[in-house]
């Protein structure tokens, strides 16, 4: 597996995951295509500007084209002081490989090296099981439950937390 800069060709992929019912089934169901796409084109200026990462998950073997789902690590306000989050996505044909885990872990280990993020939270809904358990597994500590908005949704989240190049899991859990 390995982690690439997301790029404008990357619509379909980013259609994929967030336009599906069952993609979307812990964010509040599928979004409308036309904010999809502007969300790509924001995603790929905030990478070009160096403002945040958003990585498109690619699995071993294959052609940068072909798309096993997506990570991203941003900074936004909260309560007056900036707060880095990280959110991630696999498509369901690529599901249970480990590929989540292995990006969450890449991903973090690069924010170590850069330096520049601090406390990494992750908000992960409280029904889904499998991101939880990731962040879990790579040692993110859980701060409790909280009501988070998501494209004008208002999801029950479970809070993680932690700082990058400090993270214990081996991710074998």
């Amino acid at each position: 597996m390995r982690l690439r800069d997301v790029e404008a060709g990357d619509v379909e992929a980013y259609v994929r995951m967030r336009c599906d019912a069952v993609m979307m089934a812990e964010l509040g169901g599928p979004l409308p295509r036309e904010r999809v796409e502007e969300r790509l084109r924001k995603d790929v200026v905030e990478v070009a500007e160096d403002r945040a990462w958003m990585k498109m998950i690619v699995p071993d073997g294959a052609g940068p084209e072909a798309v096993a789902g997506g990570i991203a690590l941003w900074s936004h306000e909260e309560d007056g002081a900036a707060v880095a989050e990280v959110g991630w996505m696999v498509l369901p044909e690529f599901q249970g490989r480990g590929l989540a885990k292995a990006a969450v872990r890449e991903l973090l280990d690069a924010a170590a090296r850069d330096g520049r993020w601090g406390p990494v939270h992750a908000f992960p809904a409280t029904t889904n099981g499998p991101s939880n358990g990731i962040c879990r597994a790579l040692g993110f500590r859980l701060l409790g439950e909280r009501d988070v908005d998501f494209a004008d949704r208002v999801l029950r989240c479970n809070h993680w937390v932690v700082t990058p190049g400090e993270h214990l899991g081996s991710g074998t859990e």
